[in-house]
């Protein structure tokens, strides 16, 4: 990983955000408390629903702090955890020695863009969690995961949601914010801000793109991130995950989740090389397929 070029800025020369000297914030912020326990929880029971698990090697992309990387291995599967930033690749390493003995578990610094060196398989189980909304092209880097894949490989990809970005800050009242769509953060100092938050439409656009099928989307965290106090006791917090498991993959719940949660698969035939415009072109909102209206998991 390359050094930020000043204090001011943790961004890379790629413009993509990592998270050295940053991971005691990272874990606080992002895991610590019910917001994290959700999002734990949540694909504790969606990942077993939205993929089909054999025990086949995983390459976990911006595997952070080991989480991820952890609950596949305690499944029996082999797991090779790429992460840029030496500082959490450390901790993740910390935190799977518990749990590897006997498992193959091994870990390469390395960022994406570097994956189809470091890492090219071709794999049939990628997951990359919460890492494109950091990154400063994540079109390009979508494409790089679609490479990675076999035909008919499974990635499970989970992304910082723009517009529950946008709500949330309605909510706060930030409404010249929402309204001047000023919603990504700018990679300074220690504030945790996605710097490219993400919309459905952008992804299914950009999966139609690279030959990708989306065969099922969840939105997590749907209702308590809009809160405005949190669940005073254990069994309001049972009610509120109760609610969030109900609707996570109902419409229109789903699309004001947090974090959207995708399974995306490459078909058996090879997947046809796509021509990505600039990344800065504008979308229109893509039309969601039926089979998505109610998510139910697809076949």
């Amino acid at each position: 990983m390359t050094a930020p070029s000043s204090p001011l800025s943790a961004l890379s020369v790629h413009g993509d955000r990592h998270f050295d000297g940053l991971a005691d914030k990272f874990a606080a912020s992002l895991y610590g408390g019910i917001r994290g326990e959700l999002r734990l929880a949540l694909l504790d029971r969606l990942l077993p629903e939205m993929l089909d698990l054999r025990s086949q090697p995983l390459l976990d992309v911006g595997g952070g702090l080991g989480q991820l990387a952890a609950w596949f291995a305690g499944r029996g599967h082999p797991v090779t955890l790429a992460e840029p930033s030496a500082e959490m690749l450390e901790r993740a390493r910390e935190a799977l020695l518990g749990i590897s003995a006997g498992r193959e578990v091994s870990f390469i610094p390395a960022t994406l863009q570097a994956l189809p060196e470091r890492a090219p398989g071709p794999w049939s189980l990628v997951a990359c969690h919460a890492v494109l909304e950091w990154l400063g092209d994540p079109r390009a880097a979508l494409a790089i995961l679609a490479g990675l894949l076999a035909p008919g490989g499974q990635l499970s990809l989970m992304v910082f949601n723009r517009d529950a970005l946008r709500f949330s800050n309605v909510v706060k009242g930030n409404l010249e914010k929402a309204l001047d769509d000023r919603l990504e953060g700018k990679g300074l100092r220690r504030r945790l801000t996605p710097i490219s938050p993400l919309t459905h439409a952008q992804i299914m656009a950009w999966s139609a793109e690279l030959g990708l099928e989306v065969r099922g989307v969840a939105g997590l965290r749907v209702f308590h991130d809009y809160l405005r106090s949190p669940p005073p006791s254990d069994v309001e917090r049972e009610r509120l995950f109760e609610l969030e498991w109900r609707y996570c993959r109902v419409d229109p719940h789903w699309r004001l989740g947090r974090y959207l949660l995708y399974t995306l698969v490459r078909p058996d035939a090879p997947v046809p090389s796509a021509s990505l415009p600039d990344s800065s072109s504008a979308f229109s909102p893509a039309t969601s397929p039926t089979s998505l209206q109610h998510q139910e998991p697809l076949p």
